[in-house]
């Protein structure tokens, strides 16, 4: 009997959209959640919530006491590659990249499985489960069960479960003017995945970079004393940075010549490869942003949905490129040169 994996599965055409892309656009979001976070702890009060309010941190972190606190999150997302491996490792990875945005380790993780059982077969889901299960090994996160549905699109990511030192955090709220802004990922990511849901064209390069966590660079962030950081994923860099220069108070300059691309996403924008979350995250920081005369294309690229992308860190790490830095709050949140 032929093995249900002798034929290819695309499993992009199973889903609307792909990876980050697919998230509920951030002003729509914000609107939902308005009011509906808990107190957050500022320095020095007694509120065990460190992050995870209004902010949109990337994490949660409750202080549970001795010098210890607790992170957790969750993603999950629809098929952002057909390789059915690559597709469990990415989305692995981009979940576990929420701990590392905070500062924190990731120390558990259950899986989070949504499955078209009449349409896609059972081998392809355990490979899905096999790519998780290998990336949260390599970040030593072992994963101990979880949960799955009948559902009409296919959905795969992770709960984790992480500690941190709740006085070394990496907070969204603690960018300060003067201090430049890195990135440890090169941008792309989602043009070139809407490129590769359109035409079947694999791009190794783009599922190496979604496949690399963001240990090393939290890490690095850490022992550099930096308090204020995140990820890059689905709002873009640009959606992103909003996000981080609002909540500390201060303005964010982007250095457009400096953002590094990966190789073809250039030619995927221009070409028309622009996912629908891009769009929807360049227009909700536009009325923030001074673009000054940055084209449509870069814009497009600078807001890009990123899947399982870098840290964008408020200072200087080895290896990453300076992209921008922080200044004192003037007319516009982003001005981008």
């Amino acid at each position: 009997m032929t093995s249900p994996l002798a034929a290819p599965v695309r499993l992009t055409q199973y889903a609307r959209g792909g990876g980050c892309a697919c998230k509920i656009p951030p002003g729509e979001l914000e609107t939902v959640l308005a009011g509906l976070a808990g107190p957050v702890s500022a320095a020095g009060d007694g509120e065990p919530l460190l992050l995870g309010g209004d902010d949109g941190d990337d994490a949660a972190v409750l202080r549970v006491g001795d010098g210890r606190a607790v992170v957790s999150t969750v993603d999950f997302f629809t098929p952002v590659v057909d390789d059915a491996y690559d597709w469990g490792r990415i989305a692995a990875c981009n979940a576990l990249s929420d701990v590392y945005a905070v500062g924190g380790e990731p120390v558990m993780a259950v899986n989070l499985l949504a499955w078209p059982r009449d349409a896609l077969p059972w081998e392809v889901a355990r490979e899905v489960l096999r790519g998780g299960r290998d990336m949260a090994a390599l970040a030593g996160c072992p994963i101990a069960g979880g949960h799955s549905i009948d559902d009409a699109e296919p959905k795969y990511g992770l709960a984790v479960t992480g500690i941190a030192d709740p006085d070394r955090l990496l907070r969204l709220d603690a960018g300060r003017p003067g201090v430049p802004l890195s990135l440890t990922k090169p941008l792309g990511l989602g043009v070139l995945n809407a490129r590769h849901k359109a035409t079947g064209e694999v791009f190794a390069d783009a599922v190496d970079t979604m496949t690399t966590l963001n240990a090393e660079a939290g890490r690095l962030a850490l022992e550099r004393d930096i308090g204020c950081a995140t990820d890059v994923t689905g709002f873009g860099l640009l959606g992103h940075l909003y996000k981080l220069a609002r909540a500390s108070g201060v303005t964010a300059v982007v250095d457009s010549s400096a953002v590094p691309y990966l190789d073809g996403a250039r030619a995927a924008v221009r070409d028309g490869f622009v996912p629908g979350g891009s769009r929807r995250n360049l227009a909700w920081v536009s009325p923030h942003t001074d673009f000054g005369r940055i084209a449509e294309e870069e814009r497009l690229l600078l807001a890009d949905a990123q899947t399982s992308g870098g840290l964008l860190v408020a200072g200087e790490l080895p290896g990453a490129p300076v992209v921008g830095e922080l200044v004192g709050r003037g007319r516009h949140t982003l001005i981008v040169r």
